[in-house]
Formats: C-alpha cells, sequence, structure tokens
C-alpha cells in the first residue's frame, strides 16, 4: 500500500464511525474520483489500528481477479483467503462487474468474522441490487471528485486566481496530480477517462448501440451546462438537426448517465407551493474538468462553469440541491440539509446595476428569514444588501457550510 496518500479527510471521518460494524460500507461515485483511494485510506488505517487484522482486497479492473465474475465465485475467493480468530477485512472495488454481488455480500454479512467494504461505479447498484436484498444493512457514503480546498492541497497551490481558473478548466479527478497541468495532456487523461465512463459503465451495461446519438446527447448537455431543459425540448432540437429520437428514449439515456454519475439531475422546486415541478431540470456534471474535455474549454462558458462550482460545493457539503422557481422568477439554487435552507445566485460579475438588481431583487422577493447570498467572480465582496450575502466564488469554494 502506498504510504504519501492525501487523507481526504471528509470521507475519512464519514467511514470511522461504521469500521467493524455489521454494515456493508458502500463508496458510490463516477470511475477515477477516487474511491479507490479512500478505500486504501481505510485498509491502513484498519492495519495501523490492528495490525493482526487480515485485508483481503478485490479489485475488479485488475486482471489478477478476472475469474471473480460471479456471487458464487466472490464467496468463494473470501472464503479461502480467511483468516480463523482475527478480523477480515473484505474490500471489493467496482463490484457491480461481479453478477448477482448481493447474494454474496449478503452471506457474509452474516458472519461476524467479516467487515465489508465495497465501491460501485452505477447508482442503479442501490437503488436496485444492493436495496432489494439488503435493506437497512448497508451505509452509502457518495464520493465526489476534488473540492476545490482538496484540489489545491493535491496540487500544492496556494488560493489565488490563476489557481480557482485551473480548476474551472481541468476539474478535481485526483490523479491530475500526477500529471502536467497542461491543456493537451490533461484533456488527453480526461477524455481517456470519458470513453471508459461511456463504454463500459454507460453502453455496455445497458446494452445500448446507438453510440453515436449517446454521444451527442453528452455534447448537447455539456454546451446547454446549466440551463432548463426537458427531454421534449432535446427531442425537438434534434428533429431539427434531422435526428429523430422518441423522448422516452432520451429519458432513458439520461438516466443511464446519471446512474453512472456523469451528470447530475437537478429538478426545479416551487419556492412558494413547497413541491417538485414534474418536468424541466438542468444538468451538471459531475466533474468539470470532464465536462471541458468533452466540448472544449471557452472562457465565454465562465459563468456555467461557475454555476456547476457551486453546485458540485453544494453536494460535496451535504446538501440536497434543488432550482428554485418563485412564480417567473429563477433562484439558481435552494440547498437543504438537515431542516435549514440556503438560497443561493451565481453569477459572472456585477457589473452594472441591472445585473446587481437581477441577482440581489430575485433573492430579495422571497418571504422567509433562510439565508441568501449571491456568488460572483468579482474580487470585492463581502458586502449586504438587505441581509443578502455577497461572497467571490473563491471564498465561497473554501467555506465549510
Amino acid at each position: 500500500m502506498q504510504e504519501d496518500l492525501i487523507i481526504r479527510s471528509k470521507y475519512h471521518q464519514s467511514l470511522l464511525p461504521y469500521i467493524g460494524k455489521q454494515l456493508i460500507k458502500v463508496l458510490t461515485g463516477q470511475r477515477r474520483v477516487g474511491k479507490s483511494y479512500i478505500m486504501k485510506q481505510t485498509m491502513m488505517h484498519i492495519s495501523k489500528a490492528d495490525p493482526a487484522a487480515n485485508i483481503i482486497y478485490i479489485n475488479k479492473e485488475d486482471l489478477a481477479f478476472a475469474g471473480i465474475k460471479t456471487a458464487t465465485d466472490l464467496d468463494e475467493y473470501v472464503r479461502n483467503n480467511t483468516k480463523e480468530g482475527v478480523v477480515n477485512c473484505v474490500f471489493v472495488d467496482e463490484i457491480q462487474e461481479i453478477d448477482q454481488f448481493e447474494k454474496a455480500m449478503r452471506s457474509l454479512l452474516l458472519n461476524p468474522v467479516y467487515d465489508l467494504y465495497c465501491t460501485g461505479s452505477n447508482a442503479n447498484m442501490l437503488s436496485g441490487e444492493l436495496s432489494t436484498f439488503l435493506s437497512g444493512r448497508y451505509i452509502e457514503i457518495p464520493v465526489y471528485s476534488l473540492s476545490y480546498p482538496e484540489f489545491l492541497i493535491f496540487h500544492h497551490l496556494e488560493n489565488t486566481v490563476a489557481s480557482l481558473m485551473l480548476y474551472l478548466r481541468y476539474g478535481g479527478l485526483p490523479y491530475l496530480k500526477h500529471l502536467e497541468l497542461k491543456e493537451e495532456i490533461v484533456f488527453g487523461y480526461l477524455r481517456g477517462v470519458y470513453s471508459t465512463v461511456i463504454y463500459r459503465d454507460v453502453m455496455m451495461r445497458n446494452e445500448i448501440r446507438n453510440a453515436a446519438f449517446l454521444e451527442n446527447l453528452v455534447l448537447f448537455l455539456a454546451d446547454n451546462t446549466g440551463q432548463l431543459f426537458s427531454a421534449k425540448k432535446i427531442s425537438d432540437y434534434l428533429k431539427s438537426q434531422k435526428t429523430n429520437i422518441a423522448t422516452s428514449q432520451i429519458i432513458s439515456y439520461l438516466k443511464h448517465l446519471s446512474d453512472a454519475f456523469l451528470i447530475h439531475k437537478v429538478g426545479r422546486y416551487d419556492i412558494v407551493g413547497k413541491r417538485i415541478f414534474e418536468i424541466g431540470e438542468k444538468i451538471y456534471f459531475e466533474d468539470i474538468g470532464l465536462r471541458n474535455a468533452i466540448i472544449d474549454f471557452k472562457q465565454a462558458d465562465i459563468g456555467k462553469l461557475m454555476e456547476n462550482a457551486v453546485y458540485n460545493h453544494l453536494l460535496f457539503n451535504g446538501y440536497e440541491v434543488k432550482v428554485g422557481q418563485l412564480g417567473k422568477l429563477e433562484i439558481d439554487f435552494v440547498a437543504r440539509r438537515k431542516g435549514e435552507i440556503r438560497y443561493i445566485q451565481v453569477c459572472y460579475l456585477l457589473h452594472d446595476g441591472a445585473t446587481i438588481e437581477r441577482e440581489f431583487g430575485n433573492l430579495e422577493m422571497i418571504n422567509d428569514n433562510y439565508p441568501k447570498m449571491v456568488i460572483s467572480f468579482d474580487e470585492f465582496a463581502g458586502n449586504t444588501r438587505k441581509g443578502i450575502l455577497h461572497y467571490n466564488l473563491r471564498d465561497f469554494l473554501t467555506m465549510e457550510l
């Protein structure tokens, strides 16, 4: 195991209370966001706390474990490598690659000598496979690409405008710490990650044959990051481009992309009526760098990237996020956590009176006392207007919310 791992403390602290407990600890998230890295952190922690513990590690991306294809194979491998008289800590990386893995995990969970951990790159494994057989017997810990503060630590950078621009351009996949942050190098790596996600986690898993349409759909989503859309709107756009795809198929493809954690679908919330709208949502990317590698980074897209970064920071801090609707007005984000709400507007620059009036004015129309804030790229920040806070993006992304 690597001794020089940078501890991602958020996930380490999330796992600590469950180590040794009769629960399956499930790390979920897009490929290459660092689930294996966090798993290795946990193995190191256990080995130091209990040197006698037996670590059983299975990595389904390693050809050495290609023979473990079914639940029976998994159960047999674990039992053959079990040691008596000690705790046996079982770690399975990319467990969704094993057919009916949930049956093996349920069987192993019955024996208190096992402490079980796994990672998965498909959300359906929790809504389907695991929840069916293991309801109440697992804890999910979502893993995201690096937050901005983590990005600074991984790349040994100071919190400057130049560092923020690197983050908005290249995103937060942890492996980038090993690469020179130059566009041709980083985007070459990111396009490889994107291809793996698309072909292994979307096309192969869901038996999709229309690769051209799927990739065009992702391009459309990347170009329209942070804009309201519906499956029908996408279908109408494609018809104008001489591509006729049923709305139901588009909905299905969007779910597959979301299940692979490539994108996040964000629904609309009626602030007055306290209800979720059935149609119309926004799309944000799990990793901004992947989005830029797909469609190329453009300075003109800075507003979209800022919104995506704010959304990701809210997720990282444990918020459930919706797009707010207040009559005909839109609030960029309504973020909920433990009964508390934050209302957030994001814009590039507060460069004129009309922009200031729009961003602050929309928030002023909300008739409750929950915190409200405007986030912009302006370096001057910290002022308030009728209790509404104004934050610079760098300051917001380094806040513990």
